[in-house]
């Protein structure tokens, strides 16, 4: 489990296959194998490690390649970290879990990004909601029949990967899990959808 509020910005110092290495330092404190890590909002084991060296690595299998941007990730591109939170931690962003829904295009860059997304998670998306870009806490400003915008401060275009996101780039989207948890919840207490022929 996730905060959203990125601790580092690291980079793609390698990617052979299925091994993705990745530069860093603080997140390289106390790191064990077998560790989670969030590298733009998935979440990554680790696998192999040199502290000393400054680098990380996780084995990424192909359907975490198709099914996230990270599959787009080339050598010397920055990626947001973030160890799991602790319990006893302070949740500075909202619960993360690190497992991407989508990915979606950016058509707007900072200091309004605006997000399009698949429209079956638009039902999950509030004005005013938590959702997770890259694996960025952030709160939606406004949602559209396309997707949702959201404002992000000087301090956080610089310090993640958002403030170099461009119209087109993709990124990894999660919802807010506990919309999901309330409709799956609440599914079996809804009437069906009857269907009338109304000639």
């Amino acid at each position: 489990m996730f905060t959203g509020i990125v601790e580092e910005l690291g980079s793609v110092i390698d990617r052979t296959g299925s091994r993705l290495r990745i530069g860093a330092s603080l997140v390289l404190d106390g790191i064990k194998l077998g560790d989670s890590t969030a590298v733009n909002g998935c979440c990554l084991t680790v696998v192999d490690f040199d502290a000393a060296a400054g680098w990380w690595d996780a084995d990424v299998s192909d359907e975490t390649y198709s099914r996230t941007s990270l599959g787009d990730l080339a050598t010397g591109d920055a990626v947001n970290l973030e160890r799991p939170v602790r319990l006893s931690d302070r949740l500075g962003g909202h619960l993360v879990q690190g497992h991407v829904d989508a990915v979606g295009v950016v058509t707007e860059p900072v200091p309004e990004l605006t997000v399009r997304v698949p429209p079956t998670l638009l039902r999950y998306i509030v004005e005013k909601g938590s959702i997770t870009v890259d694996g960025v806490s952030l709160t939606v400003v406004e949602v559209d029949d396309e997707g949702f915008s959201t404002a992000i401060i000087p301090h956080t275009a610089a310090v993640t990967t958002l403030g170099r996101r461009r119209p087109g780039d993709p990124v990894n989207i999660e919802v807010d899990v506990t919309a999901k948890y309330i409709e799956r919840l609440i599914a079996a207490q809804l009437p069906s959808e009857a269907t009338h022929d109304e000639s």
